[in-house]
């Protein structure tokens, strides 16, 4: 059996579904998802339904990726990049003894 696909763009989220639906039950799929994943629903990329054979549905999602900073701890400092130090700094981090 070939099931057809729709796919429609609610809230900036591309929503994939293969059963009648309109746009405000696929708005409720797409909050109650995002409450589930513990995320805004922003952060949502695609939202894929799919009706099983007992009538439930089936949702799969992706999140847009998240830029993050690598923070460590240098000197007694946390940090994500020393550009920002002044030379006496880089010179305490440049001349500390690393451990193996």
């Amino acid at each position: 059996m070939v099931v057809k696909k729709h796919v429609k763009e609610i809230d900036g989220v591309q929503v994939t579904f293969d059963f009648p639906a309109k746009e405000e039950q696929l708005k409720k799929y797409l909050e109650e998802t995002a409450k589930h994943a513990d995320c805004k629903m922003t952060e949502i990329a695609k939202l894929m339904l799919a009706m099983r054979e007992d009538g439930d549905v089936d949702a799969d999602y992706e999140l847009i990726p998240r830029n993050f900073e690598r923070i460590r701890r240098i000197t007694g400092y946390l940090v994500g990049t020393t550009d920002r130090w002044n030379n006496a700094k880089r010179a305490e981090l440049r001349d500390r003894v690393k451990h193996a």
